[in-house]
């Protein structure tokens, strides 16, 4: 019999089978050969089940059916890939042996064994464990294929922490958009990092900025002119600091000092997933998740580069050779001048700064690989080119550097003088440009104060005082300074955040389980910040991230009802060393979950004793302004009231009565299994709220979850607050539902049925095919069915014409159909 090949994705199947088969026959579906027949998972196929799968009852959230602990968990095709799920389970009758070859790491793990438990595949099962799909990595994988077995430790893990966070996120967002009768949404990665976004907020709401002087002065020894800064307490008097600036001015004086030293400057590790979206979005905007997509296309569909989804910036002794083949591939392309003057023997077994075996787990650190790229759209050749130079640096030297250090002293006045000298660029030639053309002044922050700035001149011109010749000041001026709040987050900064989360824990065991993964992994980060920004937490303001009065107000609830571990790292941390045991066969997965349920039984509690939130808690701010000045300062106004209203609250009796309350759900807002996991028609157009919780089919902690939420959505509708009414909004069409009467009405996010409460589940998304849906377009598909012909931009980045389709089932999704 055959075997089976179950890949992650389409694109992973078609490259795997061009090296084992590549005869075999192209069936849509799979791939058929004589040895193999390769088949292919779209993500998630199957996921845990929604609550009310165990009992209809929980379709209305009541407090009195919390918490909901299943004995054992469900599992639920992905309705929109069932097809996929038929075609595996067969294709599996006709196999003798299955090969796992889903992404290398625990989410890889979690998506194979999901299929096989639900369609009970009896067969063998072997493992295929790689880092990229060049053909070589692929054919050495086959024949060091091991059993299935050997990664039982890993599919615990992996499934323990997927049910953990089912049942953490599912309760926590019950019990919260129950008592406070608004929809609420609460995960275990995700709340953690609103809290981020939270203290920042209040570290600048609570900054006052105060004035001080700085004293810049020209100094002159012939033939050499250079400046200098006045060293001494800060000047908070300007009378003062003018005072010094004349005393000065036009004045002999003497170098009490002068110190040089060489320094250098090493390349940066190779990109993981997070510094390669940090760097993306600090030099391009490219939001994390952006990036995540170029670099997966890069991967999967190009096969230019290695898999992206990693966390580690280091290679094994295995992969050097394969990075030699890079390099001479690269001779040829646009980069043949810089490969030309790489030196390939800096990079070997025993420069640790690249290979380091044991910082590399189930990925090696992001490289470009022998295959010559072809035809790369523009965002994808930004991306590209941060890779492939960040991968030539290494085979380049230090840059070096002279530091100068200048103390001039005039009428008793020190001032101070740093110049940072290039010598030579080193690696800093494959960055496009050198760092005295980048600019000539850097700045930096002392330890001193953080606010105090000094300007380092940064030059690749020869710079040199004489110690005994005296100098003139030529001039000198007083310049009035603020300092300065606390930067607002942008995505780079959150993603380094988040890396870095667990650094400042006290408990030592837990910093270093911490060290390496943080909040999230590098593959889920970028969802992570999507979806708070789809709950309606936080907002992006440019490259700004902004936090929502409702995020505020989820923040102080959360932590005021007494779960605080809810919204910090410790409880990340906690589970990740324990997860990490698991998968290391040093620690029971049976005792992991006993204390998982411990703890939401916990929450549930806590936040039953919690008093309701006040009335205007979650008022959101008027956005006729944008989201520019206006905007911000009602957001912000709205946050005070909120934080006023939510400390009386917290301040109050926690004596509540606990008693039962309920939030009805319609059909409208039963969950539908989107490409991003659940969600609701009404939820997704922007009618209402609606709160996610967190599953196996879409969770924030997997290493590969592709484009899956970080939290499995059940959208509500709660009796005590009812959602926009739609009365105020204009028809824009008859709804086109089979005995529906309601009219098409305009939501934040795409158009809906007005009779969403009445149970019409009618929608269509605005973004469709990187196209924003006007209105005279949707007039054309009510009315015809179609757009008229349109242009999009293919994958490839060409032009393509095309119409949109409308059609069943009416889940937010257009047909694009290509003339």
């Amino acid at each position: 019999m055959k075997t089976l090949i179950i890949a992650e994705k389409p694109d992973m199947g078609r490259t795997i089978a061009a090296v084992m088969e590549p005869k075999a026959s192209n069936r849509r579906t799979h791939l058929e050969g004589e040895r193999f027949i390769i088949t292919w998972a779209i993500g998630h196929l199957v996921g845990l089940a929604e609550p009310d799968d165990y009992d209809p009852k929980y379709k209305k959230w009541q407090d009195a059916d919390l918490p909901i602990i299943p004995d054992s968990f469900k599992l639920s095709p992905n309705p929109r890939t069932k097809d996929q799920l038929k075609v595996i389970s067969e294709l599996a009758r006709h196999c003798g042996r299955i090969v796992n070859a889903c992404d290398a790491g625990r989410e890889g793990q979690l998506i194979f064994h999901l299929i096989r438990r639900h369609l009970k595949l009896k067969q063998p099962v072997d493992r295929l464990w790689i880092s990229d799909l060049t053909p070589e990595t692929i054919r050495r994988g086959f024949q060091q294929l091991a059993s299935d077995e050997k990664y039982a430790p890993l599919t615990r893990a992996a499934q323990a922490r997927s049910e953990a966070d089912w049942l953490i996120g599912m309760n926590a967002s019950r019990a919260f958009t129950i008592r406070h009768r608004t929809l609420l949404s609460v995960g275990r990665v995700q709340t953690p990092v609103l809290a981020l976004l939270y203290d920042r907020f209040k570290e600048i709401e609570a900054f006052k900025s105060e004035t001080y002087y700085r004293i810049e002065a020209q100094f002159e020894q012939k033939p050499v002119k250079y400046k200098g800064v006045w060293q001494g307490d800060r000047l908070t008097d300007g009378a003062k600091a003018q005072a010094i600036a004349e005393k000065v001015k036009g004045k002999p004086g003497r170098i009490s000092s002068y110190e040089t030293a060489e320094a250098k400057e090493y390349p940066f590790r190779l990109h993981d997933l997070t510094l390669l979206q940090r760097e993306a979005n600090g030099r391009y905007g490219f939001p994390a998740k952006k990036t995540l997509d170029l670099a997966q296309a890069l991967y999967e569909k190009h096969k230019v580069i290695t898999y992206p989804r990693t966390n580690s910036n280091y290679v094994t002794e295995e992969t050097i050779p394969v990075m030699t083949k890079t390099l001479d591939m690269l001779r040829g392309t646009e980069y043949a001048e810089l490969a030309a003057g790489a030196d390939r023997f800096k990079v070997h077994k025993g420069n640790k700064a690249v290979c380091n075996p044991s910082k590399v787990e189930d990925h090696h650190a992001i490289l470009p690989t022998p295959k010559k790229p072809g035809t790369l759209n523009t965002d994808e050749k930004k991306v590209y080119d941060l890779i492939v130079r960040r991968f030539l640096s290494h085979y380049y030297g230090p840059a070096v550097y002279r530091n100068h250090t200048v103390l001039t002293i005039v009428e008793e006045e020190t001032f101070r003088t740093r110049i940072k000298q290039l010598l030579d660029p080193g690696w800093k030639v494959t960055q496009g440009q050198s760092d005295a053309e980048e600019g000539k002044k850097s700045r930096s922050k002392t330890k001193k104060d953080e606010d105090e700035e000094e300007e380092q001149l940064l030059t690749d011109v020869d710079f040199s005082v004489d110690s005994n010749t005296p100098v003139v000041c030529k001039s000198a001026k007083a310049e009035e300074k603020a300092t300065q709040p606390p930067k607002p987050y942008t995505e780079g900064t959150l993603l380094k955040a988040m890396e870095s989360a667990g650094k400042s824990m006290e408990d030592e065991e837990l910093r270093e389980t911490m060290k390496d993964s943080g909040l999230g992994t590098p593959a889920t980060r970028a969802a992570t910040i999507e979806r708070l920004k789809q709950v309606g937490y936080i907002h992006t303001a440019g490259k700004k991230l902004e936090i929502e009065p409702k995020g505020i107000a989820a923040i102080e609830l959360i932590r005021g009802a007494g779960v605080e571990l809810l919204a910090s790292p410790m409880m990340t941390g906690q589970w990740e060393r324990r997860l990490v045991q698991i998968a290391r066969d040093e620690a029971s997965d049976e005792a992991f979950m006993d204390k998982v349920k411990q703890f939401a039984r916990h929450i549930v509690e806590k936040v039953r004793l919690q008093p309701p939130a006040p009335a205007g808690t979650f008022q959101e701010p008027e956005r006729s302004g944008g989201r520019g000045g206006t905007r911000k300062g009602k957001q912000r106004q709205a946050g005070a009231t909120a934080n006023k209203s939510a400390g009386k609250t917290y301040a109050a009796s926690r004596n509540g009565s606990g008693g039962s309350r309920t939030v009805k759900t319609s059909a409208s807002a039963k969950p539908v299994r989107t490409e991003q996991g659940y969600s609701s028609a009404a939820d997704h157009a922007g009618y209402g709220e609606s709160v996610r919780t967190s599953s196996a089919a879409a969770n924030q902690a997997f290493p590969a979850a592709r484009g899956a939420a970080l939290d499995t959505r059940a959208s509500v509708q709660a009796t005590s607050r009812p959602a926009a009414s739609s009365g105020g909004l204009k028809p824009l069409g008859a709804c086109p539902s089979p005995g529906c009467s309601g009219a098409v009405i305009e939501g934040k996010r795409g158009f809906g049925c007005s009779r969403f409460k009445e149970g019409c589940r009618f929608v269509i998304w605005k973004e469709q095919h990187g196209k924003k849906l006007s209105l005279p377009m949707l007039q054309s598909l009510l009315g015809k069915g179609q757009t008229s012909l349109l242009t999009f931009t293919a994958a490839n980045g060409q032009s393509v014409k095309g119409r949109l389709l409308l059609q069943q089932p009416y889940n937010g999704v257009l047909k694009l159909v290509t003339d």
